[in-house]
């Protein structure tokens, strides 16, 4: 029963330091443009060989 006034205390500090990172990555605007990454692997703007000038 000793332990848990260790672990009690580790765990609240390790959510909160995950809570402070997901609120931290909202606000750098993370999760603005999920769709972007997906949409564009389908368009042909970028091919196996260069664009020759």
């Amino acid at each position: 029963m000793n332990v848990l006034v260790y672990l009690i205390p580790i765990s609240v500090f390790l959510g909160g330091l995950g809570l402070a990172a997901f609120f931290w990555s909202i606000r750098s605007r993370q999760y603005d443009d999920p769709e972007g990454d997906a949409n564009r692997i389908l368009t042909g703007d970028y091919d196996d060989h260069p664009k020759e000038d």
